[in-house]
């Protein structure tokens, strides 16, 4: 696959669009392609950027304002012949809306119920449409929100999946370690000048999961480091996210995944989110968590004392 090629299907791949045999050849591409790949990382940049944007909720009195505006649709003679159960305000679920929308917050001298007639003489037909309008501005909110929310959860379990892929791609490719060492003070110093952060590293022999060494990965559309762990004849991949990252963003603290046979655990531990992969079951993670935990406990109060 060419440049040309691959442009096309970046922004499909970002929304997982894509087949996975052209995802394949699309990452592919980008491993070999550092101009693709910018063009991939930026596409990756606004698609976070609008998953993770706030929720902007309406000013107070808008719901008014709009009423306000409006052009009235029938003269001061026909309003006087209205029936005065039609000229206090809107009755039945047009006055549930206007409670809600106003949140009780209706201007004062109305009718009953606190409710105040439209400015400028305009009817209740005026009136009517106007909460039509709000009633699918409402409705269009909400869509909007469960949309966001159903999309979280599918996000994070195609995060899931690349991790797994991730992971069973390089225990076939024989290319699992970068670095082989057993030493956190030559597994650490090889990451400086491959990625923008320095993942905290350390051999946990003595509690059962020692270090092998690391690798350089990418997942998330992004340059990530990998620590690699051998828990008695499995290998556990740790996958170490600065904040920001793809593998940060998910909300909540702690979690915990399966997908196709694989246990995988996420949490937050000095300032970055740790990503685990095993085949080796979820109780040796739960281990790994805690002795990773423990060590830098232990490091952040050596840093304290002095």
């Amino acid at each position: 696959m060419n440049c040309n090629e691959a442009r096309p299907l970046v922004d499909a791949s970002v929304d997982r669009e894509l087949s996975a045999a052209d995802e394949w050849r699309v990452r592919e591409h980008l491993a070999s392609c550092a101009a693709c790949r910018r063009a991939a990382d930026e596409a990756q940049a606004i698609s976070r950027m609008i998953r993770c944007a706030p929720y902007h909720r309406p000013p107070a009195g808008l719901a008014a304002r709009i009423v306000a505006s409006l052009p009235a649709t029938e003269d001061a003679p026909a309003m006087a012949s209205r029936s005065p159960s039609r000229a206090r305000g809107p009755s039945g679920w047009r006055a549930w809306l206007r409670d809600r929308l106003q949140g009780g917050q209706a201007a004062g001298g109305g009718g009953a119920g606190g409710w105040s007639a439209p400015a400028d003489g305009a009817g209740p037909r005026a009136a009517t449409l106007a909460w039509f309008g709000c009633a699918a501005l409402v409705l269009c909110a909400l869509a909007v929100i469960a949309a966001l929310h159903l999309r979280r959860p599918a996000a994070e379990a195609a995060f899931v999946d690349d991790l797994v892929s991730s992971h069973v791609r390089a225990q076939i490719s024989g290319r699992d370690l970068d670095v082989i060492s057993t030493d956190r003070h030559t597994v650490k110093p090889w990451f400086n000048g491959r990625i923008d952060y320095a993942p905290p590293v350390f051999d946990l022999a003595q509690q059962g999961f020692a270090l092998a060494g690391g690798r350089l990965d990418y997942v998330g559309r992004e340059r990530v480091a990998v620590l690699v762990y051998h828990y008695r004849k499995h290998v556990i991949d740790v996958y170490v996210f600065p904040p920001g990252a793809s593998g940060s963003v998910f909300p909540g603290g702690a979690a915990t995944h399966t997908s196709e046979g694989y246990a995988l655990e996420r949490w937050q531990a000095a300032g970055m989110t740790w990503w685990a992969v095993t085949d080796a079951g979820a109780d040796a993670l739960d281990g790994l968590r805690a002795a990773l935990d423990a060590r830098l406990s232990a490091g952040a109060s050596e840093t304290a004392g002095g």
